[in-house]
């Protein structure tokens, strides 16, 4: 007999186990990819969502890493050529506000240091502190290929932005322009659309009136959300079409309290519908406005600055008051609120909902600011990228979030790319400093003198928007602009795993980019899953100190138990649960199954033991027992349903998603689910329980059970290891037929047995019985250590098979079992089974038969009396009318369980009266 493998302890140890095996994955080089490999084998590449280069791990990133994770180990089985790029983003605004902070503890401002200093000081701090977040992945078993990792301001990745500026300027899409943008005045710098994010807020609305100039008595009335404005107020519009205003047109009014004259100016902009129909004009400092007093050619009074100051800062003279000069702006709200109201030119304040654009960083509120700044023009990238998600190159998970995506890009604006800071890449633009009228240099290279006057030249101060790198990532981590081996063999991608709000800052411009400057978007397949929430279904956060820190989680229960609960409670899009004050019951899920598998593992091992197996595959059909045909075909339909669950992954014809293949796959929570239950309730409770007494015997059958039970099992670690990677290689090493120094990270996924279907048949009769013998015995409160007789009835085949599998039966249920074609006489629990083989379980000697039949009348008569009562209400019209619509179908489902259940007790207490 073979020595039982009593090399497993007890009690899973996850943190002895991880760190043994990851230095040896990444020693063995099993997450490298080779793109000569891909030569012959079918690339599947996921890049990282850069993490900012300062931050740290959160249970967001552990739950997108994870994702990730799950989906290149699987296509790594399954024997793709499987690429996940790692990196970081340099976080332009974010890092540098991170090092200003330090500077203002100092007591210093970045500006005391000069921008040399500073980038220098950044770059230090980076070099420090950045990246942490990538070890921190580690941690929690992401397998990506660290031999690639990437940062946005490398000089290599560098290289790729400057010459996307350059390729866009040529192709006439990169243009500098004077227009109102999104200023954020804590940070210092303009903002992109994207990056001024609505805030819905509680206000007021302020209604001023404007009395004509030249005949006070008549006055116009305007309402706006922000009063101190009117100072750069530079027209009334009212709608050409509006009647009530027809005279007033062309007229002019006085501005209150600086008196400026402004005129009535008719403009389709204005909704006569909405308020008083007319509009107060401020060109400088509302992007509405500025496109109004640009049709118009009026004037463009700037009256706040870039700190939020209210004062005169250009062509803004005699329009602001002395008392309001050098107030910030919420100030200099308050205070020209009573001034307008002395003037007699606040009509009423309201209460007002809406919403206001605050700064994604920092939270400021944005001042829409008359600006220089560098633009992308959209429109035709956009364009390229609608076409690929409607012509089926792109996909995107749910479903729903594609009119999302279709609507932002139709009413896209051009982006706002410069940004008045310090740490990130600069503008590639030159300009003269003799100003001998040559036109900007637009290069890829840095430039030393001019090329018109051979003068010296100074670089733009601005640096780019960081998505303005973050969009190339795809590509520029592969090492275009080259054309490389890696670029060849990797792009385009497969699947893109990020979180909704980032469609637009990042998926939409890294597939517009793609399409571009590759022809061809950079994934088929973008899935957006949910957000990791509280129980009060708040998003974690530090403002609201509701996080968790993933890394507790790991050194409390072991990386395997967070991957496992944060998997399995993922529906496609739902929002993933986690209560932060008690870590325990959150994860659960996860640390429960991870002991749950250990256990399956050290008892099953046991009973293997170390000496060889035979493969299956070479074991003759008619040598399988029932129990093996059933595990095996089991296996193939865990292996059928972990398939449909996860993929297709990629197109059909890897060139467009059809309609059908459209929403299939990534519904990771059933892929788990389906490789538990195999693994759980069918291989441990059944097959494990079953062929025990065949593994205490010796001679062949119990070679065939061995070699079964240690290929039901391979299959079982190969389906759950993307989930569970550490416990399932530690386990899979253990078993009999693994190669020596082979790892399961890098063995086959399960492939179809090709076994016939209704293999199993058989055994599932066992099953079904076992089952329904198990109930009978609950139902009628059998003592659980009392053994029952039980007959199957059954004919033809049916009967064959019961008769075979009687002992076996009996075993599992604590039954003496026998079969039969007729069903015997006298009183008996009768139960008809899925397969049409009926299960007879006499009562006589099982209970007191006197006793049972006096607790079922009671109960008869308890529940009869109920419904009677119940039935009575649903029957008065007054309650049917009266009662909610939900309530009064509450009563009648509870009518119907009710009136099942008197059934079912009748049916029973007939049986024992016979």
């Amino acid at each position: 007999m073979t020595a039982p493998d009593t090399s497993l302890p007890t009690t899973y140890d996850a943190a002895a186990t991880e760190a043994a095996w990851y230095p040896r994955w990444t020693e063995h080089g099993v997450f490298t990819a080779d793109p000569a490999r891909a030569a012959t084998r079918e690339p599947f590449v996921i890049v990282i969502p850069p993490p900012n280069v300062t931050a740290v791990l959160h249970m967001g990133h552990g739950l997108n890493n994870t994702v990730q994770d799950v989906l290149i180990r699987w296509r790594r089985m399954a024997g793709d050529e499987a690429l996940w790029v790692p990196g970081t983003d340099h976080a332009g605004i974010a890092t540098q506000n991170v090092v200003e902070k330090q500077l203002a503890a100092e007591g210093k401002t970045r500006f005391d240091i000069g921008r040399e200093a500073f980038v220098a000081r950044v770059a230090e701090f980076v070099d420090k502190t950045g990246g942490e977040i990538l070890g921190q992945l580690k941690s929690i078993g992401a397998s990506a290929d660290w031999t690639r990792t990437a940062y946005t301001f490398s000089p290599e990745l560098s290289r790729a932005v400057r010459e996307t500026f350059v390729r866009l300027h040529e192709d006439g899409l990169v243009y500098k322009g004077h227009r109102v943008i999104h200023w954020c005045p804590r940070c210092g710098t303009s903002l992109s659309d994207e990056e001024a994010e609505f805030t819905d807020t509680n206000g007021k609305l302020y209604h001023l009136q404007y009395p004509l100039a030249d005949d006070p008595s008549q006055s116009i009335t305007v309402a706006t959300t922000r009063p101190e404005t009117m100072l750069g107020d530079v027209a009334v519009a009212v709608n050409p079409d509006d009647e009530r205003y027809q005279q007033l047109i062309g007229k002019e009014v006085l501005l209150p309290i600086n008196g400026v004259r402004i005129p009535i100016i008719a403009d389709s902009y204005t909704d006569p519908a909405f308020g008083s129909g007319a509009v107060k004009i401020t060109p400088a400092h509302d992007a509405n406005d500025f496109e109004v007093g640009k049709r118009h050619g009026l004037a463009m009074p700037v009256i706040i600055d870039s700190e939020g100051i209210v004062r005169e800062v250009e062509g803004a003279a005699g329009r602001v008051p002395a008392t309001l000069q050098g107030l910030e702006r919420f100030a200099a709200r308050k205070a020209i609120v009573p001034m307008l109201e002395a003037a007699g030119a606040l009509v009423k304040v309201e209460n007002h909902a809406h919403s206001v654009r605050h700064c994604y960083r920092c939270d400021t509120v944005v001042e829409p600011s008359l600006s220089d700044q560098w633009f992308v023009r959209m429109r035709p990238l956009a364009d390229k990228a609608l076409a690929a998600l409607r012509s089926g190159e792109l996909r995107i998970l749910p479903e729903r979030w594609e009119a999302v995506y279709v609507n932002w890009l139709d009413g896209i604006r051009d982006w706002n790319i410069s940004r008045q800071i310090w740490w990130g890449h600069r503008v590639p633009v030159w300009y003269c400093n003799a100003q001998c009228g040559q036109t900007p240099i637009v290069s890829r290279t840095d430039v030393s003198t001019c090329p018109g006057c051979g003068g010296t030249v100074r670089q733009d101060e601005d640096v780019l928007d960081t998505w303005f790198s973050s969009w190339l990532w795809p590509f520029s981590t592969l090492g275009w602009p080259d054309d490389t081996p890696d670029l060849r063999a990797f792009y385009p991608g497969d699947v893109l795993v990020t979180a909704p709000e980032i469609l637009f800052f990042w998926v939409a411009r890294m597939v517009m980019s793609g399409c571009w400057f590759l022809d061809k978007a950079p994934f088929h397949t973008v899935y957006l899953h949910g957000t990791v929430r509280d129980m009060q279904h708040r998003k974690m956060s530090k403002s609201l100190g509701n996080g968790i820190d993933p890394l507790d989680v790991v050194r409390l229960y072991g990386a395997d138990a967070l991957r496992w609960t944060m998997i399995a409670g993922l529906g496609l899009g739902v929002d993933v649960m986690l209560d932060p004050t008690d870590l325990e019951k959150s994860f659960a899920p996860g640390r429960n199954f991870c002991t749950k598998l250990w256990n399956i593992g050290r008892f099953l091992l046991s009973r293997v033991g170390t000496d060889p197996v035979a493969p299956v595959a070479a074991l003759d059909r008619a040598q399988l027992a029932p129990a093996d045909r059933w595990i095996l075909e089991r296996l193939d339909v865990a292996l059928a349903d972990c398939n449909a669950a996860l993929g297709p992954a990629r197109p059909g014809d890897l060139l467009e998603w059809t309609d059908a293949e459209r929403g299939r796959g990534l519904r990771l929570s059933e892929y788990a689910e389906a490789a538990r239950r195999f693994v759980w309730n069918e291989l441990a409770d059944w097959y494990l329980e079953s062929v025990k007494p065949r593994l205490a015997a010796e001679g062949a059958d119990r070679e065939v059970a061995r070699a079964v039970l240690a290929h039901a099992f391979d299959g079982a670690l190969r389906l759950l290891h993307p989930v569970v990677p550490f416990i399932t290689e530690e386990l899979w090493q253990k078993l009999p037929q693994t190669p020596e120094g082979a790892f399961l990270a890098q063995a086959a996924w399960p492939e179809p047995s090709g076994n016939p279907a209704g293999l199993g048949a058989e055994f599932e009769y066992v099953r079904e019985a076992v089952v329904a013998i198990r109930q009978v015995r609950s139902e009628y409160n059998v003592n659980p250590g009392a053994w029952v007789d039980a007959t199957l009835v059954a004919s033809g085949d049916a009967l064959q098979a019961v008769s075979r599998q009687a002992d076996t039966v009996g075993a599992l249920a604590r039954a003496k079992v026998s079969a039969a074609s007729t069903v015997p006489a006298g009183a008996a629990a009768q139960v008809v089974l899925a397969s049409g083989v009926e299960l007879v379980v006499p009562l006589a000697g099982m209970i007191d038969l006197d006793k049972e039949k006096q607790r079922l009348d009671s109960e008869i008569a308890q529940l009869d009396k109920q419904l009677t009562a119940l039935d009575g209400r649903l029957s008065n019209e007054g309650f049917v009318a009266k009662a909610p619509e939900a309530v009064v179908a509450a009563e009648r489902a509870k009518a119907a369980d009710w009136r099942g259940r008197l059934e079912q007790l009748r049916a029973k207490r007939e049986a024992l009266s016979a």
